[in-house]
């Protein structure tokens, strides 16, 4: 009988590089982590989430996720730009009680520099408020939330939403409509 030859299995490991992947500008050009490639292209697109608290060092701010995506690589370093930004589910689910009531508003807005992205806004009131009221602030939300993108570039809007500046100026306006617990943007997405 002849022997079965044996085929040698390439090791694709030992080709691999490591790059460092870092943030945008905006938000203090910081390492958020490493990833193995073969080829630099191979990396492009690929997506990178970070919480607040690793980026700002805000315990406070823990529950804000931040979605990056590869675009650039120079040498080593894997450059992102900012997808969008999402608040986790147990946060939300916490701010949510009974004969209270969850008014959400989502909205598409395009920032003065021409960035278009999809805007959740969640208002959670003191207690229970009636429909009308509540298509009221969903319209006040809207429209504030619109306002506030006319009036920014992509990357104050985006630090504006982090922060949560906007979800502060749109509480002060809509708890004149119903007393209301608690506003948040729940999530954002840019979109191509």
């Amino acid at each position: 009988m002849a022997k079965a030859r044996r085929r040698r299995v390439r090791d694709t490991w030992k080709e691999k590089q490591w790059y460092k992947i870092m943030t945008p500008k905006e938000f203090g050009d910081i390492e958020i982590g490493s990833t193995p490639s073969r080829d630099p292209d191979l990396l492009l697109k690929r997506s990178v989430e970070a919480t607040m608290r690793e980026l700002a060092g805000d315990f406070s701010k823990q529950y804000v996720k931040l979605s990056f995506q590869v675009n650039n690589v120079a040498g080593d370093i894997a450059n992102t730009e900012f997808t969008g930004h999402q608040v986790t589910t147990d946060y939300v689910r916490s701010m949510i009680r009974r004969g209270t009531s969850r008014i959400d508003a989502i909205t598409n807005v395009t920032t003065k520099d021409g960035k278009t992205l999809k805007v959740h806004v969640i208002a959670i009131t003191i207690k229970r408020a009636k429909s009308s009221q509540q298509k009221f602030i969903r319209e006040t939300m809207e429209k504030l939330i619109q306002n506030a993108a006319v009036d920014r570039s992509f990357p104050e809007f985006i630090e504006g939403v982090v922060s949560g500046k906007v979800a502060s100026h749109i509480y002060h306006e809509s708890k004149k409509i119903y007393p209301l617990k608690r506003v948040e943007i729940l999530k954002t997405r840019v979109i191509e």
